[in-house]
């Protein structure tokens, strides 16, 4: 029996039935991927205060001496400095709080004159002190005691509340809550309810240490008059909520 003859075109269709049809690959759109909604949110900054009483205070004052040698103006700079130092520590200020801020010598130059060179007159010597009064009701006495003692040189005086961290933790209170209640009225004008808390930040500002100027010694036994006053410490909040 002789085998049917195979032709070209029979073998074609025989290939193509043995290869699997190939499944075009999905084709995706372009830019229609579904993004996700952005909360929406609502910032409020507001400011909460405190006042407060200053219960400290920090003292400039100190010495300045003049000589025709820089030695001689040290010895004698050092011996007022060390007088009121003393004076201090037994009035009951204790060691910690008298601090050296400045010291320094420069010399002395006379004026220029009829085109001559200036030459050095003598020395000075400056010796400044930062004294802190933990009773703020003995400022005028530690004053009056400190130039009574050989003080020539006042710088300021800054009052500070002990505490005033603590105290403004009520200032923060205050703050948050102004920020809520006007986060709320945005939000309902807006048509829209005030949702959890996304951020909260916080800024530091207000006076701080006021200084005011050194009063002058009284020459007589009534002590330097010196008034407080009042200061006021203040928070500021930076709040961002969602809306709901």
């Amino acid at each position: 029996m002789a085998w049917p003859r195979t032709t070209p075109s029979m073998l074609a269709l025989w290939m193509l039935a043995a290869v699997p049809m190939a499944m075009p690959a999905p084709v995706h759109a372009q830019g229609q991927e579904k993004r996700p909604v952005q909360q929406r949110q609502i910032t409020v900054s507001a400011v909460g205060t405190v006042a407060a009483e200053p219960d400290m205070a920090r003292i400039s004052t100190g010495v300045l001496t003049e000589a025709e040698t820089a030695r001689e103006a040290l010895t004698k700079s050092s011996a007022l400095v060390r007088k009121i130092i003393d004076g201090l520590k037994t009035a009951g200020i204790d060691a910690k709080d008298i601090q050296t801020v400045h010291f320094g010598i420069d010399p002395r130059y006379s004026s220029f004159k009829d085109g001559q060179a200036q030459r050095i007159l003598g020395y000075r010597v400056t010796n400044a002190l930062r004294i802190t009064v933990r009773d703020v009701g003995r400022v005028g006495e530690i004053l009056d005691g400190v130039v009574t003692l050989g003080a020539n040189q006042a710088g300021a005086i800054q009052f500070e509340v002990s505490k005033a961290d603590a105290l403004k933790d009520e200032a923060r209170r205050q703050a948050m809550a102004n920020a809520l209640r006007r986060a709320k009225l945005y939000a309902e004008a807006a048509g829209a309810k005030v949702g959890p808390v996304i951020t909260i930040s916080e800024e530091m500002h207000g006076p701080g240490p006021r200084p005011v100027p050194m009063a002058r010694a009284s020459m007589s036994d009534a002590p330097v008059p010196v008034e407080a006053g009042s200061q006021t410490l203040a928070v500021t909040v930076h709040v961002t909520w969602g809306l709901e």
